[in-house]
C-alpha cells in the first residue's frame, strides 16, 4: 500500500501535515502518483489539479476541513458534486464537521483529529524568563490569539466565521478588570485585531512570522488563549494548547468538544465567563494524538479503505 498526498504549497498548517507525514510514513508513501494505490487529497480546494485517469483508476480519500453553508451557493456544490465522483471515503478532523458532510454525501466518512507533534509543542517551566525573552513584563496578563482573523482579499473586513468580533468583545470587557492584561497575536491576517485593539488602546504584541520553535514558546507564556471561532475544521491551535498545557478556553467549534473539557467550552461573548480551562484534562486528551498515535489512526484507516 502506497499513499500520495495532494500538494499545496500555501503555508498552511495543512502543509505541516503534508511534511510531518512524509517524514515519519516514508514506507508506505511516494511522491509519485504514478505508482500510488490511495491519493489522499488533503488539500480538497486543489483537487482538479490532479490527472482525473489517476482519480479514476486509485482509491481516493479526500479530507474536508468544515464547510460554511452561508457561502455554499451553487457553484460550490456543482464543483463538490464533480469531487465527490472521484472520492471513495472522506475523511474529517471533528465530529461537527462529520455531521455537515453526511448532509452532501452518502460516501463513508471517518472523523479523526490530526496528530501533534510532542517533539515541537511541549510544556516549558522558565515562564518569567521566556516572557523576558519576548519582552513581556513579568505582571503582564497574556492573552494569546495565533489564527488569522481577516479576509484574504480585503484585509481590513473581520474573518467572521473566525469570530474575531468575538474576541475583540470578551477582551474589552477583560481589559476593563484587569490592567495588566495584553494580547498576544502571531499569523498573517490579523489586521482587523490589530485595528480594533488600537481603536480601544489595548495593548499587544504581534510576532507575524515565527518558527516552530519560537511559537512553542509564545504558547507556554499565555495565561489564557482564546478561540472565539463561529465555524472551525480544527482549530490546530486547540491541539497545540492541549500538548503543552496552556490554559485555553473555544467555542464549541471543530475538535474543541472532543479534546476540551465541557466546562472550557462558551457560545458567546456572554456565557464566555462561565467557562474556565481544565488543563489536565486537554493534556490527557491531547496524548492520544501525539506522534505515532496520532498517526497510527490514520495507516488504519488507509489500510481498511484499500483492503476494502
Amino acid at each position: 500500500m502506497k499513499i500520495f498526498l495532494s500538494n499545496l504549497n500555501e503555508s498552511w498548517v495543512v502543509d505541516r501535515f503534508r511534511e510531518d507525514w512524509y517524514i515519519h510514513n516514508s514506507n508506505i508513501s511516494t511522491n509519485d502518483i504514478n505508482s500510488s494505490d490511495i491519493i489522499w487529497i488533503i488539500s480538497p480546494w486543489v483537487w482538479n489539479k490532479l490527472p482525473k485517469k489517476y482519480l479514476k483508476s486509485k482509491k481516493v480519500v479526500c479530507s474536508i476541513y468544515h464547510i460554511d453553508f452561508d457561502k455554499f451557493d451553487s457553484k460550490e456544490q456543482k464543483d463538490f458534486n464533480k469531487r465527490d465522483q472521484f472520492v471513495d471515503f472522506y475523511h474529517v478532523i471533528s465530529l461537527h464537521t462529520k455531521k455537515q458532510l453526511e448532509t452532501l454525501t452518502d460516501k463513508k466518512i471517518i472523523s479523526i483529529p490530526f496528530w501533534v507533534d510532542q517533539n515541537i509543542f511541549y510544556n516549558l517551566q522558565n515562564k518569567d524568563e521566556i516572557k523576558r525573552y519576548f519582552g513581556f513584563d513579568t505582571k503582564e496578563f497574556l492573552i494569546g490569539s495565533f489564527q488569522r482573523d481577516s479576509e484574504g482579499r480585503n484585509v481590513s473586513l473581520p474573518k467572521l466565521i473566525k469570530g474575531p468580533d468575538i474576541f475583540i468583545k470578551i477582551v474589552s470587557n477583560l481589559s476593563k478588570k484587569n490592567k495588566d492584561l495584553k494580547v498576544v497575536l502571531t499569523g498573517k491576517r490579523r489586521d482587523y485585531i490589530k485595528n480594533e485593539l488600537l481603536k480601544l488602546d489595548i495593548p499587544f504584541s504581534y510576532f507575524e512570522m515565527v518558527s516552530t520553535s519560537e511559537l512553542n514558546k509564545l504558547y507556554n507564556v499565555l495565561d489564557l488563549y482564546i478561540v472565539s471561532s463561529r465555524l472551525e475544521g480544527g482549530p490546530q491551535a486547540i491541539m497545540e494548547c492541549a500538548i503543552n498545557k496552556t490554559p485555553i478556553i473555544s467555542t464549541n467549534v471543530g475538535i474543541a468538544p472532543e479534546i476540551l473539557s465541557s466546562k472550557s467550552l462558551y457560545n458567546n461573548q456572554d456565557d464566555f465567563y462561565l467557562a474556565t480551562p481544565d488543563v489536565e484534562y486537554a493534556y490527557k486528551k491531547s496524548l492520544e494524538y501525539t506522534i505515532p498515535n496520532g498517526m497510527n489512526k490514520f495507516i488504519k484507516m488507509f489500510k481498511e479503505s484499500y483492503e476494502s
